[in-house]
């Protein structure tokens, strides 16, 4: 699942299809069909192309849909691809931390994605990839194939409508996927214009790793995008460099040699932020285009797992400010459908009648007002705006917290904070939010032997607020809170996280004021 793009999602997406409820019977002469964007964007030889890519999204994607377990029912060891812990990755032992990391590379795959005329348009095609696997098992060619099929997608997820350009200012953005079995992996993505004389096309440079860590990659597509200005043949012997390097612990530096013609071999030094929970978000962005009282009602919404969309004219806002709305869930994950970056061809994918996040891009605004979206809230990060509500999100926090956490956010923007200290002040304020919601749950885990059950009913009516009683009534009904339950239950925590500390230096705050 997602967490957070701490964003994390449950892994798969329902089928593509003819969308609910709306499209049966029917459809009005005016032409707003529910698939009418689909036919269009499937025309001539794309038809095949977005064909293959449905099929390979069905099993590489995010799910929706998936029953959810009552938080009072679920036994047994909870699957640690299915379930995160509410310890982040630096809580962990040293030794553990080295041993967990030093195994893992970097990245699985650098693909090369580039337009191609096709008739009368242009089409996505992977020019190249780096490394080539051999001697796969079936499984594993068969999902290799299913990735490298969405890949191109949702690198130009804005359509077939491309030309070529003299100028164009290249764009970090990134996306993920998840296949069947809940393990996801990330596309980080630096789309430029060769370098050359001219009209010419954009390519995009992907890189797929099974390890969020957004800034960090970013760093890595400079130095791809540096040599690229050179030449392709200079970046794959810094990817082998890469590929050989184990990935850092939080906190912990790798070097990387590399050499380049003319100015000799280098050493990029690239460092992984002490913080893990952090290490895939960016608050400034997401603060920079919404106010403070649309954020925390976009965040209401995602705790009673409602369906969201996002509008933005380009893709790296989508993309930071998606994953950065998912991460004020912690020590919570979406748990639904989470496409960042949802390509032109899948737009009726907001048809579906289970909860989601995506993001699409502004310009195809019309496409989906045309079509038949059930209660969702629209969010257009353009103009800071809501343009469809179900009505009520100014009133599903408790008040009184909803105001706490408002004068919390409204005085970080008066102090001119620096991006790490924003991103510390934004996720102390939501995790205090859940303290005082949930903050009480270890005195309701009953140990019987090896099994812990948690006692749901008792949990609820021991808090004396009716505000959070009636909002806790709602939000533990919840996908969410059932696997963080869950979770619980199947894996009692022998050591503090984050959250248990928080809760801790809480409790203790309270009982000197007293």
């Amino acid at each position: 699942r997602l967490s957070f793009l701490g964003c994390e999602g449950a892994a798969g997406l329902p089928p593509v299809r003819s969308p609910g409820r709306g499209c049966r019977g029917k459809q009005p002469e005016s032409g707003r069909q529910c698939r009418a964007g689909e036919r269009q964007n499937r025309a001539g030889s794309m038809s095949e192309f977005t064909s293959a890519f449905r099929r390979s999204f069905r099993r590489l994607t995010w799910h929706g849909g998936r029953p959810s377990p009552r938080p009072g029912g679920a036994k047994g060891r909870a699957s640690e691809k299915g379930i995160e812990r509410s310890i982040s990755v630096e809580e962990k032992k040293p030794e553990q931390e080295a041993s967990r990391y030093s195994a893992q590379s970097f990245f699985e795959y650098l693909v090369v994605v580039s337009l191609k005329k096709s008739g009368a348009v242009y089409e996505p095609q992977i020019a190249y990839q780096f490394p080539k696997r051999e001697n796969l098992m079936r499984s594993q060619k068969e999902e290799e194939e299913n990735l490298l099929k969405a890949i191109p997608l949702f690198c130009f997820p804005d359509g077939n409508t491309w030309a070529p350009l003299t100028e164009y200012e290249s764009e970090t953005f990134s996306f993920v996927l998840t296949n069947m079995d809940g393990s996801r992996k990330f596309g980080y993505c630096r789309r430029l214009l060769p370098r050359g004389g001219g009209a010419r096309l954009p390519e995009v440079f992907c890189i797929i790793s099974c390890l969020g860590c957004f800034g960090l990659f970013s760093q890595i597509l400079d130095e791809v995008e540096k040599r690229r200005q050179i030449s392709l043949a200079v970046i794959y012997p810094f990817m082998q460099g890469l590929r050989e390097a184990a990935f850092p612990a939080p906190g912990k530096t790798v070097s990387v040699k590399s050499f380049i013609p003319e100015s000799g071999t280098e050493i990029i030094k690239l460092t992984r932020p002490s913080d893990s929970r952090l290490e895939h978000v960016d608050f400034s962005s997401l603060f920079k285009h919404l106010s403070e009282e649309n954020v925390i009602q976009i965040f209401a919404s995602l705790l009673l797992e409602r369906r969201l969309i996002f509008l933005a004219e380009e893709l790296s806002i989508l993309s930071q400010c998606i994953h950065g709305i998912a991460a004020l869930l912690y020590p919570f994950t979406w748990q639904h459908t989470f496409i960042p970056v949802l390509p032109k061809v899948m737009v009726d994918i907001v048809c579906s009648p289970t909860p989601f996040v995506v993001g699409v891009q502004r310009q195809f605004l019309e496409q989906l007002q045309e079509l038949p979206i059930e209660e969702c809230l629209m969010v257009d990060l353009h103009s800071g705006t809501f343009l469809k509500t179900v009505g009520d999100e100014h009133d599903i926090l408790p008040r009184k917290l909803y105001k706490e956490v408002l004068n919390a956010l409204q005085n970080q923007r008066k102090a001119n904070q620096s991006c790490q200290e924003l991103n510390n002040m934004v996720t102390n304020t939501f995790v205090l939010f859940f303290i005082k919601i949930v903050g009480h749950y270890s005195s309701h885990l009953k140990q019987n032997g090896n099994e812990t059950t948690f006692q749901e009913r008792q949990f609820r009516k021991s808090v004396t607020s009716k505000s959070i009683r009636r909002f806790l009534k709602t939000f533990m009904e919840t996908q969410m809170f059932s696997l963080f339950v869950q979770e619980l239950q199947g894996q009692p925590c022998s050591q503090e996280g984050f959250f248990e500390q928080k809760i801790k230096e809480h409790q203790e705050n309270r009982n000197k004021v007293k």
